[in-house]
């Protein structure tokens, strides 16, 4: 904002410094290390004061909002596992009043930053069109409010659930949109972003493992692991997200196969999270980066990243072979609770009943049976003053249940937009980014995933980006290496 008001500004080393910083991949390197110490270490509000002396850095110097970018994808994952309030509500410093005076400074100063920069910009960049994915948005968000709507169990509950969902879910979206100079933007960047947020994930999945109650007599115990932000099944959903970043690379980089390796290296943190679902669905997802992986990387690169895959899988079948016992010790939850559906199906039973007897609005979000976090464990409806409710596991039953075929068909009509944007001429970057957007979107067919604000945020970020850096799209032109192009008229 004050490069705006003071142009000369745009000439000072420091300025251009940080301009070029926080386009770095370093930068988003160094934003996903501070989310990974943050968790690791319960180290949440020196990070947060870090966070925000960067984001106010780039909002008043920066010519665009880009560098606020990471800290959007990693500020949700920086939770500590000491500062659980449902695992240490006697120690968690998220239950100390002094805490939310300083969450409450941090997040005042952010809001009051990123409304300015909103209006600023409004009137500083090229004018841009309506976003391609608004109508989808808005008609979603108007279903999520109107969830349960005469059914006898509309209240300010489900209408404030409803919204927060769907603020997750856009409101970066929107703001990128029309805060960033997606001119000055590479098609890569996407894949920088999830790359870096996924090492800091795969620090915070070993991490799990030394938390107390993990490992007992020799077993390792999946219902002990979790961070401050949450379960394994939540862990591996965001990993499973990540994983197709660093395939990116691996298809379109010289000496791409080192990319390959880093994604294996993914996908194996996919494994240690030890979520059923995130597991399933994240071999179906690796399978499909491997394909795509072939089909972009060029000559020797396609030979080299081949060769990756070939020695990763039979690394995985020595590794059973030779160390059985060791690998039925670290999957022992997973093999003792075998196929069971922790309750899914009496679940989804339920949640089918419920849409038949309220089948245009739905009954709400707090009225639709869910899961509690325990397996097997389940709620018919929230439990009084909860404000995160029972959720169906499965994103088209709870839509039914909740919002009824208005839902449902407005979700349906988000989604047909979203497959637009990403299959419409498609491209390396938009393939990746699909890739990554479908790990969340079909883990959530057993997990709840989709209804959970850290990952909505993160679909969001991915798909501002496949759309703002398609070079088909107007608001887009690749800038030549070294070069920022200047402003359209």
């Amino acid at each position: 904002m004050l490069v705006s008001a003071y142009p000369q500004l745009k000439n000072k080393k420091f300025v251009r410094f940080l301009c070029a910083f926080f386009r770095s991949p370093y930068y988003c390197a160094i934003i996903a290390a501070l989310m990974a110490v943050s968790e690791l270490f319960a180290l949440e509000l020196p990070v947060y004061y870090i966070y925000l002396l960067f984001g106010s850095a780039c909002i008043l110097f920066a010519e665009d909002t880009l560098g606020i970018m990471p800290i959007a994808c990693c500020g949700y994952m920086t939770f500590a596992a000491q500062n659980n309030p449902g695992q240490h509500p006697e120690t968690s410093a998220f239950l100390q009043p002094e805490t939310y005076l300083q969450l409450a400074f941090v997040l005042t100063i952010a809001v009051i930053l990123f409304l300015g920069r909103l209006v600023v910009s409004a009137g500083e960049l090229p004018k841009k069109r309506v976003p391609r994915l608004a109508v989808g948005f808005l008609g979603l968000g108007i279903a999520y409010l109107l969830a349960g709507a005469f059914s006898g169990y509309y209240a300010f509950n489900t209408v404030l659930y409803g919204f927060v969902q769907i603020v997750s879910l856009c409101v970066f979206y929107f703001f990128f949109y029309y805060t960033v100079d997606w001119r000055t933007v590479k098609a890569d960047y996407f894949a920088v972003m999830f790359t870096a947020t996924g090492v800091g994930m795969l620090a915070e999945v070993v991490g799990m493992y030394f938390l107390p109650g993990v490992i007992v007599d020799g077993m390792v115990m999946r219902g002990a692991l979790y961070t401050g932000w949450g379960v394994y099944n939540n862990v591996g959903c965001i990993m499973a997200m990540c994983m197709p970043a660093p395939f990116y690379f691996a298809a379109t980089k010289k000496h791409g196969w080192a990319f390959s390796i880093l994604g294996c290296f993914f996908f194996l943190g996919v494994v240690l999270t030890q979520s059923r679902g995130s597991i399933l669905f994240g071999i179906v997802v690796f399978l499909a980066c491997i394909v795509a992986v072939l089909i972009f990387s060029k000559k020797w690169e396609k030979l080299w990243n081949g060769i990756v895959f070939c020695a990763f899988v039979l690394a995985i079948g020595i590794a059973f072979a030779v160390w059985s016992e060791q690998m039925q010790a670290l999957f022992y939850s997973i093999i003792e609770w075998g196929t069971k559906d922790s309750g899914r199906g009496e679940i989804y039973k339920k949640c089918w009943e419920t849409f038949r007897s309220s089948p245009t609005f739905g009954v709400g979000f707090y009225k639709t049976p869910g899961a509690v976090l325990a397996e097997g464990g389940m709620w018919d409806a929230a439990p009084e003053g909860t404000f995160i409710p029972a959720r169906a596991h499965n994103t088209y039953l709870q839509l039914l249940a909740s919002g009824g075929v208005i839902a449902l068909v407005l979700y349906l009509y988000h989604r047909g937009e979203t497959l637009y944007v990403l299959f419409r001429k498609p491209t390396a970057a938009k393939t990746f980014a699909f890739l990554c957007i479908s790990s969340l979107l079909l883990t959530s067919l057993l997990d709840c995933n989709f209804f959970n604000i850290g990952p909505g945020i993160l679909y969001s970020l991915l798909l501002v980006c496949a759309e703002c850096t398609d070079p088909h799209n107007p608001l887009y032109r690749e800038p030549k290496r070294g070069k920022v192009p200047a402003k359209r008229a």
